[in-house]
C-alpha cells in the first residue's frame, strides 16, 4: 500500500471522529438490464449509498449487490473520503470556478482485488448545477500495472412543467499501461421525483440509468470480446 494514500486514508479518518457532519443523505437504489458486458448481460443491481459534507470534507460510499439471470451474486464497493483544505484553513479557497480543493482518496474493494487511488480534488462552481467535483487521481492497482485517472462529478436539478427531475452521474476515464487499454466510463441517471405527488417525508425517484463505457474495465473490444458497454437500466431510488 503506498504510504502516500495510507498517510492521506488515516488523516481523513481521524478527522472524521470529530467532524461536525453538515449534510448526510442515504438512499437505496434498484437497477435492472439487460444490456452488461463481461458476464451475464442480464443483471439486478441493489445499491446502498451514503454522501456526506462534513466540517473536515467530504465523503462518498457505495456497495452494490448484484444479482445475474444466472443465479450468480457479487458484491462491489467504494469509498471515497476526500479532505477539504479550504475549511481546514490550509489553502484558501481560489474563488472564481473553483470553491475549494481537495486531498482526495478511494478505494475500490471487491471479491478479486482491492484497489488504492490518492491525488487532489476540486469542487466547481458552474452555474446550473447543484454540485460539480473535478478528481485526479494515481491509481495503485492490485494485480495489475498501476495507471492514473480522472473522474468528474456533476448534479444537475431541472423543472419540466412542475415536476422535479434530476440529471446526474459521474465519467471516469483511466489510462491505459501495460496489461490494461485506456478506458471511459460515463454513467448518468435522470430521474423524477414522484413522491412530490403525495409529499412523502422520504424521497422516491424513478428514471433511467445508462451507461456508455469503452474498454470495460481497461479490457481491449475486440470480436471475440466485446467490452464496448451501451447499457440502459430501469431505476428506482428512495432517499431516506
Amino acid at each position: 500500500m503506498s504510504f502516500r494514500f495510507l498517510l492521506l486514508t488515516l488523516l481523513c479518518c481521524s478527522c472524521s471522529g470529530i467532524a461536525e457532519v453538515l449534510w448526510q443523505d442515504f438512499r437505496l437504489t434498484y437497477l435492472n438490464g439487460s444490456h452488461y458486458r463481461l458476464g451475464d448481460p442480464q443483471r439486478q443491481v441493489l445499491t446502498i449509498e451514503h454522501a456526506a459534507t462534513t466540517s473536515w470534507g467530504d465523503s462518498f460510499f457505495f456497495l452494490d449487490h448484484m444479482k445475474s439471470s444466472n443465479g450468480q451474486h457479487s458484491n462491489y464497493a467504494e469509498l471515497q473520503p476526500r479532505f477539504s483544505l479550504g475549511k481546514n484553513g490550509w489553502l484558501a479557497p481560489p474563488g472564481g470556478l473553483i470553491k475549494d480543493v481537495l486531498l482526495a482518496s478511494h478505494i475500490e474493494m471487491s471479491s478479486q482485488r482491492t484497489n488504492l487511488l490518492y491525488g487532489v480534488g476540486f469542487d466547481l462552481a458552474v452555474p446550473g448545477l447543484k454540485f460539480t467535483q473535478l478528481n485526479f487521481y494515481r491509481r495503485n492497482n492490485e494485480q495489475i500495472a498501476d495507471n492514473w485517472q480522472a473522474t468528474l462529478v456533476w448534479g444537475a436539478p431541472l423543472q419540466v412543467s412542475g415536476q422535479s427531475f434530476l440529471y446526474d452521474g459521474f465519467i471516469d476515464w483511466a489510462s491505459g499501461s501495460t496489461d490494461q487499454h485506456a478506458n471511459l466510463n460515463w454513467t448518468s441517471q435522470l430521474k423524477w421525483l414522484a413522491s412530490a405527488m403525495w409529499q412523502g417525508n422520504s424521497q422516491i425517484w424513478l428514471g433511467v440509468e445508462y451507461v456508455w463505457w469503452r474498454h470495460k474495465f481497461g479490457v481491449s473490444d475486440s470480436p471475440q470480446l466485446r467490452s464496448h458497454e451501451n447499457n440502459v437500466n430501469l431505476l428506482l431510488k428512495w432517499h431516506f
